[in-house]
């Protein structure tokens, strides 16, 4: 973990819904009041999303919640968010999203150096099959360690 990097908030599904190829980091536009509710951490993202409209990516379905203690000037929790990037990087990944079954899907949020970025994952879906198959290792992966620790304990 790099120095003065703070996760926030991690995705956990995605990586058992997902096959994610590669990742990279964006920024993200928040208003004043969105950034002091993802700090407190309250914010939630299972179903997020993101798109290319435009030559622009945009953040969707990710709901931030108002901050409790602001004023009448509140933001839309549910607001798309523009992400920062590249103009070259964003060409690329459209490039790679116009292809069947890749989407991309935010993997966590974390602070670095005061600032709310985000990992954003070229994700290909998994199928039923790939999902129990991971299960399985998981579950041997942990049989093996328990026998391990019963054999040096002996």
């Amino acid at each position: 973990m790099s120095e003065g990097r703070k996760i926030i908030a991690a995705n956990k599904k995605a990586r058992f819904n997902y096959f994610v190829d590669e990742s990279i980091e964006c920024g993200i536009a928040l208003l004043g009041t969105e950034v002091k509710s993802v700090k407190s951490g309250n914010f939630s993202f299972p179903d997020a999303f993101a798109e290319i409209t435009n030559g622009e990516l945009w953040l969707k379905g990710v709901h931030i919640t108002e901050y409790s203690y602001s004023s009448v000037f509140t933001h839309d929790p549910d607001r798309p968010k523009k992400l920062l990037a590249h103009k070259a990087e964003i060409k690329r990944l459209q490039r790679k999203i116009d292809q069947k079954g890749v989407t991309l899907i935010p993997l966590d949020f974390y602070l670095k150096d005061g600032k709310v970025k985000l990992t954003l994952g070229l994700c290909r879906g998994k199928k039923q099959f790939d999902k129990r198959a991971g299960i399985r290792e998981r579950d041997v992966n942990r049989d093996m360690q328990r026998e391990f620790r019963r054999g040096l304990q002996s």
